[in-house]
């Protein structure tokens, strides 16, 4: 049953046999697009003000912009120090920066966006056997809105997702479309990681191998994202409103546009810089910096341009069963700077984050002390 706008609810709309539907196709959000809908499925709307772009005007994007550092030079101890500050204060006030010159070749980043594109558009029989919401059955697994059963309305957006490190899946376990590319970019934005976590100790004013020597960088899950061109944008979104559950995010954009982020109440756009890639904190290291860095929320819209492709790149090490835990770090506190976290192993952190969903809320606040 579809209704045209958010007024219309059928009185019959039984919105947990529509997701069953949904996800029994095995096709995503794509599937329906190929079917050539008009009109967007009941499971998809969301409130008007969480599809809003009323507060992005464009005295605010003149205001706003998201900081971009470029790396280049960090060899050269006077640059490198101007580097570690502008990563710092951007980790401080935003939680959000651009790199340049971050080491990662213009073509393995083009050829990565080329290989979530391929393998989301490529024959959907061949796509269908990836397709399951039982993490511990593959790899690689590849769904539509990993909370579709308990978030409060659906997002348009198709999603793979595979756990690159510490353990790398065997080769013949991936796509073959997206196989060798993802094995070299995953090798590549590990490298890469393991700097920015040595930049973030250094403006935390630790030691430089601090975060690493927690194992920080130990984990990576690598998400390539799908969202397909929308005919109502109006009423649905492309992620909820969220933070992210991990320690630090390192985002791969196409030129579509739709990713923001909200700083001091405003959503800000965040731009496509070619060659550039999108750094973002997670919770995890706003808990373990004790709120000196900002893990910030951030949402993608839907779009009637598209479709676009985004591949996140999550350091954690939520599937690994470690009981290590991770509180605030002790050389970061004092008698007027108090733990204000209990601690917590990433498994807990990331096993209710994912129960809770993308409802809007924080799943920080649920750790504070």
């Amino acid at each position: 049953m579809v209704a045209t706008n958010r007024d219309e609810v059928p009185t019959n709309y039984d919105r947990k046999h529509e997701l069953k539907a949904f996800d029994d196709t095995k096709e995503g959000v794509k599937g329906l697009v190929d079917a050539g809908i008009t009109e967007i499925p009941r499971i998809f709307y969301h409130p008007p003000e969480e599809c809003s772009i009323d507060n992005t005007s464009d005295s605010e994007e003149v205001r706003f912009s998201i900081p971009v550092i470029d790396l280049e030079g960090l060899s050269d101890p006077t640059k490198r120090k101007e580097i570690v500050a502008a990563v710092g204060e951007a980790s401080e006030t935003w939680g959000f920066f651009q790199i340049s010159n971050h080491g990662i070749p213009f073509d393995v980043l083009e050829e990565m966006k080329d290989g979530v594109r391929g393998f989301h558009e490529q024959d959907t029989e061949v796509k269908k056997q990836f397709y399951t919401r039982d993490h511990s059955s593959s790899p690689f697994v590849y769904n539509s809105n990993f909370d579709l059963y308990s978030a409060p309305a659906t997002n348009w957006r198709d999603s793979f997702l595979c756990y690159m490190a510490p353990t790398p899946p065997k080769t013949k376990d991936l796509p073959e479309v997206c196989r060798e590319i993802l094995v070299e970019y995953s090798k590549q934005v590990m490298k890469l990681g393991k700097l920015l976590f040595e930049l973030l100790s250094e403006a935390l004013g630790l030691k430089l191998t601090h975060l690493n020597d927690i194992d920080c960088s130990e984990g990576l899950l690598v998400l390539g994202h799908y969202y397909p061109t929308c005919p109502q944008p109006e009423l649905t979104i492309g992620t909820s409103k969220h933070a992210d559950n991990n320690f630090i995010s390192v985002l791969l954009q196409d030129n579509i546009g739709g990713l923001q982020v909200l700083h001091q109440n405003n959503w800000v756009d965040v731009p496509y810089v070619p060659g550039a890639l999108v750094v973002n904190l997670g919770d995890l290291l706003q808990l373990l910096s004790n709120d000196r860095f900002k893990s910030v929320e951030h949402r993608v819209l839907a779009n009637r341009k598209g479709p676009r492709v985004s591949v996140a790149s999550f350091f954690s090490t939520g599937m690994l069963p470690s009981t290590k835990l991770y509180g605030p770090i002790k050389e970061l506190l004092s008698e007027d700077n108090p733990p204000k976290y209990r601690e917590t192993t990433v498994r807990d952190y990331v096993a209710y984050f994912n129960e809770k969903g993308l409802d809007g809320t924080s799943a920080l606040s649920h750790f504070k002390l």
